[in-house]
């Protein structure tokens, strides 16, 4: 999602040196991810800075270091056992949409990461989640549910959800 908010100018385009500012920033303009929310967030990104937090910033490929915040069965990426975890994956993403319908619901989000963790489990003899990175392959899960989808209904849009992971 951060690829796609650079991507589209709210964080820098070369995706250096993101500051706690510029993250809580892009989260509510794009979004609508409350600025401390965006906070709280960063803060869990800066741990991916292999200097640590000497500038309180991050660049967006440090999100890759696996077991930090990067983890096992993405819904969008290979796992690090197998090579490049950065970039998107269309046969991961191929499987993770062959459980949604045209309006996506938290059935069908709990289905694709499901299938995804029973993928990886299975496929993956490295395997395994770190406890922080349990917590945002859920959170990923509903991150799509929640920020573009319908707040009454408690569904998005499948070609709304692909064209955000495509990007």
């Amino acid at each position: 999602m951060l690829n796609a908010l650079a991507n589209q100018g709210f964080l820098p385009r070369n995706g250096q040196n993101i500051d706690e500012n510029t993250t809580a920033k892009a989260l509510d303009t794009a979004l609508n991810i409350p600025p401390e929310f965006g906070k709280l967030l960063h803060k869990a990104a800066v741990r991916t800075n292999p200097t640590g937090n000497v500038t309180n910033s991050f660049n967006l490929d440090h999100l890759a270091r696996h077991n930090i915040l990067e983890h096992d069965a993405s819904l969008s990426r290979q796992d690090a056992a197998f090579g490049d975890n950065i970039a998107f994956n269309d046969t991961v993403f191929n499987e993770t949409r062959s459980n949604w319908q045209e309006t996506i619901d938290v059935q069908q989000v709990a289905k694709a990461r499901l299938a995804r963790v029973n993928t990886s489990n299975t496929t993956n003899p490295n395997f395994g989640f770190t406890k922080i990175g349990e917590q945002f392959s859920v959170g990923e899960s509903a991150a799509y549910l929640i920020v573009l989808g319908n707040k009454t209904t408690r569904t998005a849009n499948r070609t709304v959800v692909e064209y955000l992971f495509g990007k």
